[in-house]
């Protein structure tokens, strides 16, 4: 039996050493994923980076965080 298992992709978000608005940041973020799964989405859909992206810039801007995506299978 084959089984295809669709790889799943994140992002990596990282803050400075003690950057003082870190846990603001968080709970902005963490925000998205609350609002995202009204909608009966999950983090773990296809589309999520495509539809959070934009969200995710417009506070790397605010926080001044750095971010990947990664790939994980």
């Amino acid at each position: 039996m084959k089984v295809r298992l669709p790889k799943h992709r994140e992002f990596l978000i990282k803050f400075e050493d003690g950057y003082p608005l870190e846990k603001q940041a968080w709970a902005e973020l963490n925000q998205i994923v609350k609002d995202y799964s009204v909608d009966g989405k999950s983090v773990y859909s296809e589309t999520f980076i495509e539809d959070n992206e934009d969200k995710v810039k417009a506070l790397q801007e605010k926080y001044e965080f750095t971010y990947e995506i990664i790939e994980k299978n």
